[in-house]
């Protein structure tokens, strides 16, 4: 009897350990908004390709991963290195490889314990957020505000000087009338009267002198504007959407799967060039999913054909700068925080991808003078401040039109 009760006592303290280990690891996750905020922006850029919180993608849904696990350490590894944990044998992690189609978890051997700490802490608030009806999506940038090209003011030119032309021939028949009225009063000869009183016809008016300048001056007009307009679009390509040798659909992954743009893009954030992506980012999900939304498998096996007869995928550029340009993706979206649709537009709703923007130094210069620059809690900006009596900055106040920011 007291070995029976001596084993229940050890299994009542076990579970109670096990219990207590769960409860800590709740405890150890920070609840910082900070913490949290960075936790989000980690989540976005590398889990949320195959992650959701409360429901299950590619892999498993994360809400509440910190009570299912054996420990945080053990997530730590898992994450770093997960097919290394579960070569290891261990049993949790052979369960969920198996659960989940033995996919296996891209590793994030650059994570440090405070990144992998700060996504639980995203993974826990947005776990226990009230799960809400799902919001109509919104749409990228419509375009609004862009600066458009100086045909616009050609025509509004153009017009003005066509109702300026309508005004003087109205005003000139007024002049004529009057005049005629005046010699009328007059002691004419016949042959004077005659001529004050001759009928318009076609004939004389296309042979008038003035009916000429009309004529040449509209076709001066119209050729003038046609070749300012031929000019200004030399090099614009704003609408260029050319086929690709694959069809991916942006509409597919940034839209309905919210694959954050960076987990692709990955030189957005540390380069000038936001770079294509290499196939074996493509394979991170599609060494699993062989079935297009869309397509089905005929697409998704050209990827899997380049990656194993090791060619490069020869995808059609779409966004090009002049050499005489520099752009620097990092600039914008580290430093600047600008969101990829602010020139991109509305890419999570494009099948095919084409350049929404103008992409012309007028349209870069119209955004420098236009954005506000994000001062706060940056010591960068302390002096400046002072020098602009604490006033909100744009990107103009700050170099943002120098002409050797961009050019060479």
């Amino acid at each position: 009897m007291t070995h029976q009760i001596s084993g229940l006592l050890k299994n009542l303290a076990s579970a109670l350990l096990i219990v207590l280990s769960f409860t800590s690891f709740a405890q150890e996750i920070s609840s910082d908004p900070a913490v949290v905020a960075d936790g989000a922006a980690l989540f976005d850029a590398n889990c949320k390709a195959c992650h959701r919180v409360k429901q299950k993608l590619i892999g498993p849904a994360l809400a509440g991963v910190y009570d299912r696990a054996p420990s945080l350490d053990w997530i730590k590894n898992f994450v770093r290195n997960s097919s290394k944990v579960i070569a290891s044998g261990d049993e949790y992690a052979n369960k969920i490889y198996e659960e989940n189609g033995k996919t296996l978890m891209t590793a994030f051997t650059s994570f440090s314990d405070d990144q992998i700490m700060s996504i639980m802490a995203y993974v826990k608030a947005e776990a226990e957020k009230p799960d809400e009806a799902p919001a109509a999506t919104a749409g990228g940038g419509d375009g609004a505000g862009q600066p458009s090209l100086p045909t616009t003011y050609l025509n509004a030119i153009l017009i003005g000087m066509v109702i300026i032309l309508v005004l003087l021939l109205v005003i000139l028949g007024l002049i004529i009338n009057a005049l005629k009225r005046y010699l009328d009063q007059k002691d004419l000869s016949e042959e004077d009267r005659e001529v004050v009183h001759s009928p318009f016809t076609l004939g004389t008016v296309m042979r008038s002198p003035g009916f000429v300048f009309v004529v040449v001056f509209i076709v001066a007009c119209v050729s003038f504007k046609t070749i300012i307009d031929g000019l200004y679009s030399i090099g614009v390509q704003q609408g260029y959407q050319p086929k690709q040798p694959i069809a991916f659909s942006h509409k597919v992954h940034a839209g309905q799967y919210e694959i954050e743009c960076k987990y692709c893009h990955t030189g957005a954030m540390k380069g000038r060039s936001a770079n294509i992506p290499s196939p074996n980012i493509c394979m991170n999900c599609h060494t699993q999913i062989r079935k297009g939304t869309i397509t089905g498998e005929s697409e998704i096996a050209k990827i899997v054909a380049a990656v194993e007869n090791n060619r490069p995928i020869e995808w059609v550029r779409i966004h090009n700068l002049p050499d005489l340009a520099y752009f620097n993706h990092s600039q914008h979206v580290n430093v600047g925080g600008i969101e990829c649709q602010t020139c991109h537009g509305p890419i999570q709703e494009m099948d095919v991808v084409k350049q929404y923007s103008l992409l012309t130094m007028g349209w870069c210069i119209d955004c420098h003078r236009k954005t506000d620059v994000n001062t706060k809690g940056n010591a960068y900006y302390d002096n400046l401040l002072e020098l602009h009596n604490n006033k909100a900055m744009k990107v103009e106040d700050i170099g943002g039109l120098e002409c050797a920011k961009c050019h060479y």
